[in-house]
């Protein structure tokens, strides 16, 4: 009897391990995206609360400028991030401040945009060519571990993913080089 359960146990396994091999790869690599009429696409889906505004303000933890070149929009590590335009990666890596970043640029446009406090589990790459509400990353962890000399730390001593207090995705976007208003590329 404990054979016949370990042989239906055993195809029950090889069955879901081939519906989920087969299936889950099919699944578009586009997340629910919504777009502004200009066409750009809000990187997180479900989540349009912003924590700190573009511009001056209070800097929320050392290591933090005053003036804010972005948004930010907190939500769950693990959050997919969405493309908000489309371009070609051109970082993918440790940004200081902004933790591990992904920046990508749009030469027709001649805008960029940069996704701080990202996963440190890339999967973009720089030259990659990205299209409009794909999936880039996810919201990075508050705390990362392996970066040499990382002086961004929470209040209990950890290293944290950039200057940050929580998790959260910062959102940059330059126009010719300069930073500007996220908020003006959408309609929230």
């Amino acid at each position: 009897m404990t054979s016949n359960f370990f042989k239906c146990f055993f195809i029950f396994t090889v069955l879901i391990s081939l519906f989920v091999c087969l299936i889950i790869p099919s699944v578009s690599s586009t997340y629910s995206a919504v777009y502004s009429s200009q066409g750009f696409v809000w990187p997180l889906t479900g989540y349009t609360y912003i924590s700190s505004y573009f511009g001056s303000r209070i800097s929320p933890t050392a290591g933090a400028s005053s003036y804010h070149s972005g948004i930010d929009i907190p939500a769950p590590s693990g959050t997919p991030i969405l493309a908000v335009c489309s371009g070609i990666v051109a970082f993918a890596s440790w940004g200081a401040g902004g933790g591990y970043t992904i920046v990508i640029q749009n030469g027709t446009l001649n805008l960029s945009f940069s996704y701080c406090h990202v996963s440190p589990i890339f999967i973009v790459k720089k030259g990659d060519f990205i299209s409009s509400g794909t999936i880039i990353s996810t919201v990075g962890p508050k705390n990362v571990f392996g970066i040499n000399n990382n002086p961004y730390i929470d209040e209990n001593g950890l290293p944290t993913n950039g200057a940050t207090t929580g998790t959260h995705l910062h959102l940059t976007i330059k126009k010719d080089g300069k930073a500007v208003n996220p908020l003006d590329y959408f309609n929230l």
